[in-house]
């Protein structure tokens, strides 16, 4: 199997979609975002690069953050990593706080929280049942909406019915489902993503939300002039003046990043998201009913197979494993062929 051919999907071209089965670990950029780049590196190896034309990606980005997941733009701050933004969240937790996750959980979305332990902050793992039935016996959820290793889906009804009229905060990381599937976020306190993966952006920015009741206890620890209210007059000098809403949060950008991901994310944002959603979990389910895996709402499938890794890789299909399983994942740019491919490597 060879990736070298272009595919279309969704009105936008990819090279290497065919066989990619990846995107839980990166995503694959359109062909329109690599031109990008490509034209930006010129005018940086040129030296002709305009800096301050990166604040309008920044914007952009941020403003497609926000569609996507349901928040205002203005809750919306910027940064590099996932632990980067939530470690900011930890540290305005009171002591003593209680924080619950679900076993297994990606440590980027529960070590932030975990370093606070000398301030008595504890973080308990639970099942994912349990943790969505007694959530509101803690100060903190903190978990992905999409398990990372095993594409297990939060049930987020059941969640909010459990907290409806608590103070437990609820922090949700949709690294793993922001792309591919239809989100309205707007009820959590706290949102984030790295944009590398299902975002099809290169690495290097994450967003997060951060609503009233969190961002008023936040610390901006990592001020800097880029999150000034007008960044281009808070290079030098005091005192401090920081932008008044979740951009005072906001690191410097990552500029060919924070480019791609200006290009990706309104783009994803304007596409039909529950045909999007529909497509990558067609797909997903048509792997798990031929192997008789358990059925799940999501475009990522974890193979307990014996010898998987090394059949897939002789057949031209990149995958990854996590938690000791073959992890696939299914995105806008995948089809049948690619279904089909792997159902004939595995047999």
């Amino acid at each position: 199997m060879t990736g070298a051919a272009v595919r279309e999907a969704f009105g936008a071209k990819f090279a290497g979609a065919v066989g990619f089965l990846n995107t839980p670990t990166y995503g694959l950029p359109p062909e329109s975002v690599v031109d990008a780049l490509h034209e930006r590196i010129g005018h940086w190896r040129a030296g002709t690069l305009d800096v301050p034309a990166f604040d309008e990606h920044v914007r952009t980005a941020r403003a497609g953050y926000a569609a996507l997941t349901g928040v205002p733009v203005a809750t919306v701050a910027m940064g590099s990593t996932v632990s980067g933004l939530l470690g900011l969240v930890a540290a305005a937790l009171p002591d003593g706080s209680r924080v619950a996750t679900v076993c297994g959980e990606f440590t980027s979305t529960t070590f932030p929280f975990a370093a606070q332990a000398d301030r008595g902050v504890t973080v308990t793992e639970l099942p994912a049942d349990e943790l969505v039935a007694c959530a509101d016996r803690f100060d903190v959820i903190t978990v992905s909406l999409v398990q990372s290793a095993t594409g297990a889906v939060l049930d987020t009804a059941a969640l909010r019915r459990t907290l409806d009229g608590a103070d437990t905060l609820t922090v949700i990381d949709v690294t793993q489902a922001a792309g591919w599937m239809n989100l309205d976020l707007s009820w959590a306190d706290v949102t984030v993503a790295a944009v590398y993966k299902w975002l099809l952006a290169p690495r290097g920015t994450a967003w997060m939300s951060v609503g009233d009741r969190v961002s008023r206890l936040m610390t901006p620890h990592a001020a800097n002039w880029f999150a000034g209210e007008e960044p281009w007059q808070s290079i030098y000098g005091l005192p401090l003046r920081l932008a008044a809403d979740a951009r005072r949060f906001d690191l410097s950008p990552s500029w060919f990043s924070v480019l791609g991901a200006s290009l990706t994310l309104p783009w994803l944002a304007s596409l039909d998201r529950p045909a999007v959603e529909r497509h990558a979990v067609a797909l997903a389910d048509r792997v798990r009913a031929e192997l008789d895996l358990p059925p799940q709402p999501s475009a990522i499938v974890s193979l307990p197979i014996d010898g998987a890794a090394d059949r897939l890789a002789a057949a031209g299909i990149r995958a990854s494993v996590r938690a000791g399983a073959v992890r696939v994942g299914f995105h806008l740019y995948n089809d049948d062929s690619d279904v089909d491919a792997l159902l004939t490597a595995l047999r």
